[in-house]
């Protein structure tokens, strides 16, 4: 994936500067304790085993997703994805109907040139443990050409699967078919704008709210169908490099977590409920709020963080992924 010079030169001072806090029992944050997972960019609760989080490296690790204690931040289950060719960037995960996981190989290294990428279904284990699991891969292109992208959602009563592309100036929402096909290419059509330069993306568990992560804030949308309203700023905190975003099982909180060696998955409210706290116009991150007023809000949250925070820094971040990566 690719980053604007202004956004690593903020998010590794950012990274410098935030001190997280100790994660503890009662607000569903912890830290992911695997030294194998380095670059944690997608995050799910699990419904079928409470407390278990799945989580995924971006690239350059394999194909494999960890299932990691909400407790203890460890890692209690690995599983190897066979039935699928050699994962490229792996950038988001979702739980959908029947306890069926999702996997978004969508990541693009050169910013929207591969012509296709994939999405990878396998069936959740009831018994948590190390093993090999078959999952089925599909194809994916969009109707509009291709584009980078690490948010993939799928709708936990219809399981049609959507993408959100990411776009420093903000992307849309991209509808799957109503069922993915393992045998052709699945379009993904545009159906709403999202204003915001999207890292990841989660939907509630009674699939009536969306939210969208960025690395500086976040939206609450209300799902309306596909046809998503904003609804409030999410409450996102100071992240490194915060690359996802998923609710509780119990929809009650949002966990945040974000790239790196032992890295913290943060907890924050959910808007509109009573115990997680109304929505507001202010919070730990920038996000959008709603109203007309609230758009230019929130991209002027971006571009001046962005550039307040342009001290070269994160020249070092920038370097380090271009040379680890190729682009094959």
């Amino acid at each position: 994936m690719r980053r604007s010079l202004a956004f690593l030169s903020g998010a590794l001072l950012i990274g410098a500067l935030a001190v997280p806090a100790p994660a503890s029992a009662d607000d569903g944050g912890f830290t992911v304790k695997d030294p194998r997972i380095t670059e944690s960019s997608g995050l799910a609760a699990s419904r079928l085993h409470p407390g278990i989080y799945w989580t995924h490296n971006d690239s350059d690790d394999g194909p494999y997703l960890y299932a990691v204690d909400g407790r203890t931040g460890r890692t209690v289950a690995t599983l190897t994805l066979s039935g699928i060719g050699t994962p490229r960037d792996v950038e988001a995960v979702s739980i959908g109907p029947g306890n069926e996981i999702y996997l978004g190989d969508i990541g693009d290294n050169l910013g929207g040139t591969w012509p296709y990428v994939w999405i990878y279904k396998l069936p959740e284990p009831k018994v948590l443990g190390n093993r090999t699991v078959r999952a089925t891969q599909y194809v994916v292109k969009y109707a509009d050409g291709p584009r980078d992208a690490e948010s993939l959602v799928v709708h936990p009563t219809t399981g049609r699967v959507y993408i959100i592309d990411k776009k420093e100036d903000g992307g849309h929402l991209y509808e799957g078919p109503a069922r993915l096909s393992a045998s052709g290419t699945n379009v993904f059509r545009p159906v709403a704008a999202v204003d915001l330069w999207a890292t990841d993306a989660a939907f509630s568990p009674d699939g009536r709210q969306l939210a969208v992560r960025g690395y500086f804030g976040g939206i609450a949308y209300d799902w309306n169908g596909g046809r998503i309203k904003r609804r409030a700023r999410l409450d996102v905190p100071l992240q490194g490099q915060g690359e996802s975003v998923t609710y509780t099982a119990d929809g009650s909180r949002l966990l945040y977590g974000s790239e790196g060696k032992d890295s913290q998955v943060e907890s924050g409210s959910v808007p509109g409920r009573a115990d997680g706290g109304s929505a507001s116009s202010s919070g730990k991150g920038s996000g959008g709020s709603g109203g007309s007023g609230g758009d230019a809000t929130l991209n002027a949250d971006y571009k001046v963080g962005g550039l307040a925070l342009a001290v070269g820094l994160a020249l070092v971040l920038g370097i380090k992924r271009l040379l680890r990566r190729d682009p094959r």
